[in-house]
């Protein structure tokens, strides 16, 4: 099953879940009660804290939830922060999932140094409702963006051909 966010980021062959952490949780696990499938597979764009390039399309299979006050040493977690349906997590692009987006290259500077690599509101909720659920599931990413001063401009400028390089990745790759 392909699962996307929506609102301004739908595909015609894909379910959308919802905007952030909260929402998606919410309305995947509704889905998945509703009609279980044997995989999900989330379909989005990303920022990038500096590693990957924007229209890099990025397959990941394991996500984090690490806020910047966690990286400026001003919260702590007691929960699993790092989430992954891979076998291989050293192997993995990790994405970090928060309802915030990063605007300061200092912060991203900080995620790369914990080996966050990009940042997607939903794909955190995403392997957790999976992971809830015994369903397999991954995640394909386009970079719109850095996670800098100009990050929403930026993926505004981007977004739609984002979207066109993921359908035509799913389409090169016999998906669709």
């Amino acid at each position: 099953m392909f699962i996307c966010a929506g609102d301004s980021e739908e595909f015609n062959f894909a379910t959308p879940i919802g905007v952030g952490l909260v929402e998606s949780a919410i309305n995947l696990t509704r889905l998945v009660i509703m009609e279980p499938p044997e995989f999900l597979l989330f379909i989005g764009t990303a920022g990038s804290y500096g590693e990957h390039k924007i229209f890099d399309i990025v397959e990941s299979k394991t996500a984090s939830n690490v806020e910047q006050s966690f990286l400026e040493g001003r919260a702590y977690t007691p929960i699993n922060n790092i989430i992954s349906a891979s076998d291989d997590i050293l192997g993995e692009t990790i994405i970090n999932s928060s309802n915030y987006i990063t605007t300061n290259k200092i912060i991203s500077q900080k995620y790369l140094e914990r080996r966050l690599e990009l940042e997607n509101m939903e794909f955190f909720s995403v392997l957790a409702v999976a992971k809830s659920f015994g369903i397999p599931a991954g995640g394909l990413f386009c970079v719109t963006n850095y996670c800098d001063e100009n990050a929403h401009s930026t993926f505004l400028k981007n977004q739609s051909q984002a979207m066109i390089l993921l359908e035509n990745y799913l389409k090169n790759r016999g998906l669709l």
